[in-house]
């Protein structure tokens, strides 16, 4: 049985323009009518989830979706940095980021390590491997990337590389312990026709 899994970056917000570690921010409305013209392109889902955050929320509702909160999708805890700059973070703990960027096992803020978020992602993505159908989720960057880590099996220092642009799809297909990846599809009627 297989089963499909599209996870959808968050809409824009200005914690995301100015790369600030969320803070609880409003997607913006450009965001938001980006967010609304896009939701008549969606796949159907049997199963519609959200990362608990207040922008992922925000972008389900604004392309029409009732998302289920599920907090194994949060987005990388991030402990005291959360609301700062990663420039306001470096001038005053350059050595605890530079850690942090380096070694995926860190945490020099208090929250998660790119392992513990990674791990995370993957027990919640192999628990539906084998539910059939397909899940929709909105979800943070930092998930999208630790989904796509595990996927292809690759180190957790390539969770860096990947990036995530806002109200872009990512598809995960997977049957007898193998996944597909589909990345990157944008949210209107030409991803929509790829992702059928």
């Amino acid at each position: 049985m297989t089963h499909r899994v599209t996870l959808v970056s968050p809409a824009t917000s200005a914690s995301l323009r100015q790369a600030r570690f969320d803070d609880g921010g409003s997607i913006d409305a450009g965001g938001e009518a980006r967010a609304r013209a896009a939701a008549g392109f969606l796949p159907v889902a049997t199963r519609v989830i959200a990362s608990p955050s207040v922008r992922c929320r925000e972008t389900a509702a604004a392309l029409g979706l009732e998302a289920v909160r599920t907090a194994e999708l949060a987005g990388l805890d991030v402990g005291r940095w959360r609301g700062r700059t990663l420039a306001e973070v470096g001038a005053v703990e350059p050595e605890a980021v530079g850690r942090w960027l380096a070694d995926p096992a860190s945490a020099p803020h208090g929250g998660e390590s790119v392992e513990d978020i990674r791990g995370r992602v993957a027990r919640w993505l192999e628990a539906c491997r084998d539910s059939g159908g397909r899940t929709l989720a909105v979800v943070e960057p930092e998930v999208v990337r630790a989904a796509v880590t595990h996927v292809l099996g690759v180190p957790s220092a390539a969770f860096w590389r990947l990036d995530v642009p806002p109200l872009t799809s990512t598809t995960i297909s997977g049957r007898s312990g193998r996944w597909n990846l589909r990345l990157g599809q944008p949210l209107d009627s030409a991803g929509a026709a790829a992702d059928r």
